[in-house]
């Protein structure tokens, strides 16, 4: 079974990629939407985010879940809680991403994809057989991402201090998704690698 890895910085478009990866039935582990499942009610991340970051955790439909707002603001601006925050939350979700592995062998998947935001500050790349950068101009990206609700300039500067910037990214990835063309030109190019690497 081949894996790719899907990174790209904030706003670059990878959301738009995975979907098209989708509509090409390559199943897609989505981490950012496993941690939202950690942290949601129920979620395994849920206890130890409240015993090491008090008061982030509060009480609704389904039980206890984590006030994602509240816990922005303990770690952003502290290096140290945010380590003590990825030493709770990553081990978590690469326990998510073996299940999604070992599920997808079961079934005779060949190919599956692996859309992990922090692919390359986190090592991810060496467990996945060619990387897939999403990529866009610094001016479309900056637009895109000053669009979202709640955003600000403090924080898109925090989160970009956060990921290997973009050229680097370029650099070392075995393919490149430009998405500030537009989304049929990504689109084809998605279409084009999965049937290069179905047919090897």
């Amino acid at each position: 079974m081949k894996l790719i890895g899907l990174t790209g910085g904030i706003g670059m478009g990878k959301s738009t990629a995975a979907a098209s990866f989708r509509r090409l039935h390559v199943p897609v582990f989505d981490a950012d939407a496993a941690v939202h499942a950690l942290q949601g009610p129920g979620g395994r991340a849920v206890a130890p985010i409240a015993a090491a970051f008090p008061g982030t955790v509060t009480e609704g439909p389904g039980g206890r879940r984590v006030d994602r707002e509240a816990l922005r603001r303990a770690v952003l601006g502290h290096p140290e809680a945010l380590r003590r925050l990825e030493r709770i939350v990553h081990p978590l979700v690469r326990d998510a991403e073996r299940r999604f592995l070992a599920a997808a062998r079961r079934r005779g998947e060949r190919l599956v994809v692996l859309d992990i935001p922090l692919l390359f500050e986190t090592g991810g790349e060496g467990r996945c057989d060619r990387v897939v950068v999403v990529t866009a101009p610094a001016a479309v990206q900056r637009h895109r991402v000053l669009r979202r609700p709640g955003m600000t300039e403090e924080r898109l500067r925090y989160i970009l201090g956060r990921q290997v910037p973009d050229r680097e990214k370029r650099r070392r990835a075995d393919h490149l998704v430009h998405t500030g063309l537009s989304r049929h030109a990504a689109q084809r190019a998605i279409r084009r690698l999965v049937r290069e690497i179905r047919g090897a």
